[in-house]
C-alpha cells in the first residue's frame, strides 16, 4: 500500500475549489441555507482519527519495548499486541479519510471564493462564510489528522534491518 501523496490532495482539492465556485456562481440563489454545524461531523472524525493515531503510537511503541532484545531481558506483557489486520483497516481509513477532508476543503473553497466577495452585497453571504471558514478549518484538520493516522500506520524497519543496511 502506497502512502498518500500531498500534491494529489491539492490537485483534488484547488479542481474541486474550481469547480464548486462555478456551480456556487450560477446557482447561490437556489442553495439551502447553509447552517454552521454542517461542517461539524468533520471535526468529530478528525478529533477520533487523531486520538486513533496517538493511542496507536502509543501502543506499538509499547509493544516494541516489549520486543526480547539480545542482552536484555524481556519485560511482562502488559497490553495487548495490536492487531496487523486492525493496522491495515486504520491506514485504510487513513487514506479515505484525507481524500475526504481534501474535497470537502475544495467545495468549501470554492463556496468561500463566491461569498468573500458578496459579504457587502449579500445579506446570506455572511452566515453563509462564517460556515465556508468553518469547513474548511475542519477540512484542513481532517486531513491533517488522517495523515498523521497514515504514518502511525506505517511499520519502522527492525534494529537488526537497519543495522545491515547502514553497514552493507
Amino acid at each position: 500500500m502506497k502512502p498518500v501523496r500531498r500534491r494529489d490532495l491539492l490537485v483534488v482539492a484547488v479542481g474541486l475549489a474550481l469547480g464548486s465556485w462555478l456551480l456556487v456562481r450560477v446557482a447561490y440563489g437556489e442553495l439551502p441555507p447553509l447552517q454552521w454545524w454542517l461542517p461539524v461531523p468533520m471535526g468529530v472524525l478528525a478529533l477520533a482519527e487523531a486520538l486513533g493515531a496517538r493511542t496507536l503510537r502509543t501502543r506499538l511503541a509499547a509493544e516494541r519495548e516489549r520486543r526480547p532484545r539480545p542482552g536484555r531481558v524481556a519485560p511482562a506483557a502488559a497490553a495487548r499486541p495490536v492487531e496487523p489486520l486492525l493496522i491495515a483497516r486504520l491506514a485504510v481509513l487513513a487514506q479515505a479519510s484525507a481524500y475526504v477532508g481534501a474535497v470537502l476543503a475544495g467545495c468549501w473553497a470554492g463556496l468561500l471564493l463566491h461569498t468573500v466577495p458578496e459579504l457587502g452585497r449579500l445579506t446570506a453571504a455572511a452566515g453563509d462564510t462564517t460556515t465556508g471558514v468553518l469547513g474548511m478549518v475542519l477540512s484542513g484538520a481532517l486531513v491533517a489528522a488522517a495523515l498523521w493516522l497514515e504514518s502511525a500506520c506505517r511499520v519502522p524497519p527492525d534494529e537488526d534491518e537497519r543495522g545491515r543496511s547502514a553497514h552493507g
